[in-house]
């Protein structure tokens, strides 16, 4: 029986419609990957010397948990010192805003009426019974010097007549007596003499001089303290409250914290181990936001920032988790020798970042179910929801 050729047109059309279906065929409707996450770098602000270690490596913390205390040393005396200026600085402003008591007030108006009633008895001149007075003293030293001087010459008649009746003591008494009494006119007279010319005019000065301050610091008892010197401790109530806050922040950074909820991945300090400032010291893996990254065919690149898709792990093979697409690479990539794909290795890959929705990761340690390091396959179907 002989058998009929198939001829060559057809042999070229079949061919070309296989090539044509290898080439329209469905690529593969997932893409493997591995579960990332963030790690975050501890350390403090301040520096300074272990003083306790709270955690180890390994160690699920929660956001906010002490890690790592650090020594003190002056920084409560500093703190201390800058809270009572600031309590200094508050009290002057409340006084400054408050005014003068009322107390102070008086006080201050007492004293300028004081010197106003000063200044008004030296510019006057003096009163017809000041004067009146003035001279009746000095009759009256004249009278006791006339005395003085009579009983002084009956003694020296005496003493002539019969010197043995009069003794020198007797004598000396009545000349000092005479010298008083004239020293005595002389000063009356001389108050006399002070008395009708007045004040000098140096001292009615100088009384005006403190009438006019005492005014003055009355009127500045009734106005109060100037805007400018309110501004000026509030200013200072600001510098100090501000260094207050300064140290307080730095106490604060004697304590290093977690600021994820997550797992210590690296450790390395002792107490008493110097620790610079700024440094890092220590790292957490943020547990609570995980990624897969993954790397999709050019060729299945139907992927949309914010689309959902399914995210599988081995771990749990009849679990289905949900992802949002957060980023598309705009360049195109060769695919990394870790990463397995349905496509062939020569082809260039797309690199997609599909962060997890994790409902059950941020539960306690032993409920935690991805992490990091795991491989996932994320299905380029959206998931339904």
């Amino acid at each position: 029986m002989l058998k009929r050729a198939i001829p060559v047109g057809v042999i070229a059309v079949l061919l070309a419609g296989l090539l044509v279906w290898s080439q329209q065929r469905a690529g593969p409707t997932k893409v493997s990957g591995v579960i990332e996450a963030d790690e975050i770098r501890l350390g403090s602000r301040v520096g300074g010397r272990v003083k306790n270690v709270l955690v180890e490596e390994g160690m699920p913390v929660a956001k906010g948990d002490p890690l790592v205390t650090l020594e003190p040393y002056d920084l409560e005396e500093r703190l201390a010192q800058a809270q009572a200026l600031a309590e200094q600085n508050r009290q002057l402003l409340a006084k400054m805003n408050a005014g003068f008591r009322d107390e102070e007030i008086a006080q201050a108006k007492a004293r300028h009426d004081r010197f106003v009633a000063l200044v008004d008895r030296m510019e006057r001149p003096p009163r017809d019974e000041e004067v009146a007075a003035a001279r009746a003293r000095i009759k009256q030293a004249n009278a006791q010097l006339e005395l003085a001087q009579q009983s002084q010459q009956r003694l020296l008649d005496l003493y002539e007549r019969q010197p043995q009746a009069v003794p020198q003591d007797q004598r000396d008494r009545a000349a000092e007596e005479v010298k008083v009494s004239l020293a005595s006119v002389e000063v009356r007279q001389e108050e006399l003499k002070i008395l009708l010319a007045g004040t000098r005019e140096e001292e009615r000065r100088e009384a005006r001089a403190q009438r006019d301050e005492a005014l003055a610091a009355w009127q500045l008892a009734k106005d109060g303290f100037r805007d400018e010197e309110i501004a000026e401790a509030e200013a200072a109530l600001q510098a100090a409250e501000a260094s207050v806050s300064v140290i307080e922040k730095q106490i604060e950074e004697l304590t290093i914290r977690s600021q994820v909820d997550g797992i210590v991945e690296a450790m390395e300090l002792q107490p008493g181990d110097p620790m610079s400032a700024g440094g890092a010291a220590m790292s957490v893996m943020d547990t609570g936001r995980l990624w897969v990254r993954a790397y999709v065919p050019q060729g299945q690149l139907q992927v949309q920032l914010g689309q959902r898709l399914d995210v599988t792990v081995d771990a749990y093979p009849d679990e289905r988790f949900t992802g949002e697409v957060t980023f598309v690479s705009r360049q195109a990539e060769f695919t990394p020798s870790n990463v397995q794909t349905f496509e062939e290795r020569a082809k260039q890959m797309f690199r997609i970042k599909v962060t997890l929705e994790l409902p059950n990761n941020r539960n306690s340690p032993e409920e935690v179910k991805l992490r990091p390091g795991m491989t996932a396959d994320v299905w380029l179907k959206i998931s339904e929801s």
